[in-house]
């Protein structure tokens, strides 16, 4: 496999980071955190399968491993990593499998489900609030999964205001949503089996805004708790799509992460 030749970068600071989109999203969407690390390092992004101008999964093969796989050619050397929703648990599976190339790794509200125990309080919680997209999905209504998708992990934008151009991106890519459950709901790649996540020693940082939904703080606060050298952080009057509408604030708190970690200063895991 090479690298994408489609694939954008931005900046031309001395640190390589490598930046991987969330789910419905496409490469582009880190336009504006990469404006504002452009002196701090030399940031790509990369679409991952079925999204932007990426060959589309093909429904049978493990979509989470295509989506590790498509991050290999980028992986020539170390450098830091930066994933947000799917895309940082993309991150996360590639950090563990591949710790000498990950120089620090940041997980904007990884939907790493799995972090939870299958009968927790706030795991049925969320589900009952996912409930309706679920629904759709499986009726194979993907305009009004999509729309229900959009309520519940979309930047607060209205789905009647957002373009048609962009509402039909989206529904042309609710079938991927399934298909990320095998991993991020059953754990089918183990990465929360014992001793598994404590692979990814680098320093970590996890950010979430305040305005999520609350099932990102609890998957949050459990992978912080696993992960070796980890803190975490909350933007602001922020959701889900932080790195879209507060990319300043991202920005930030991904250069102070970059930066320790370049100065060699160690971080300690926090609850």
């Amino acid at each position: 496999m090479t690298a994408d030749p489609d694939a954008r970068v931005w900046g031309s600071g001395p640190a390589p980071a490598l930046a991987i989109h969330c789910t419905l999203g496409h490469s582009g969407m880190w336009r504006g955190v990469g404006h504002r690390l452009a002196d701090c390092v030399t940031l790509t992004a990369f679409d991952l399968p079925g999204h932007g101008r990426a060959p589309d999964w093909d429904g049978v093969s493990d979509l989470h491993r295509a989506c590790c796989d498509a991050a290999q050619p980028y992986l020539t050397h170390s450098q830091h990593l930066i994933g947000h929703s799917f895309g940082a648990t993309v991150a996360l599976r590639i950090a563990i499998e591949n710790p000498d190339k990950v120089r620090s790794l940041t997980l904007i509200e990884p939907v790493l489900f799995a972090a939870l125990p299958r009968n927790a309080a706030e795991l049925s919680e969320h589900m009952d609030e996912a409930a309706p997209y679920i629904s759709a999905l499986d009726d194979r209504d993907y305009a009004l999964a999509a729309r229900l998708f959009n309520r519940l992990w979309g930047d607060g934008t209205h789905w009647t205001d957002i373009p048609e151009t962009a509402r039909q991106y989206m529904v042309d890519r609710m079938y991927l949503v399934p298909g990320q459950s095998p991993t991020i709901f059953d754990d089918d790649a183990g990465l929360m089996r014992p001793g598994v996540i404590e692979r990814a020693s680098m320093p970590v940082l996890l950010v979430r805004g305040d305005r999520s939904p609350e099932i990102t703080r609890h998957i949050n606060t459990a992978l912080t708790r696993r992960l070796p050298t980890a803190t975490h952080c909350t933007v602001g009057d922020a959701g889900h799509m932080a790195p879209l509408t507060h990319s300043a604030e991202v920005a930030s708190a991904v250069r102070s992460l970059i930066e320790m970690t370049e100065k060699g200063v160690n971080l300690r895991s926090g609850d």
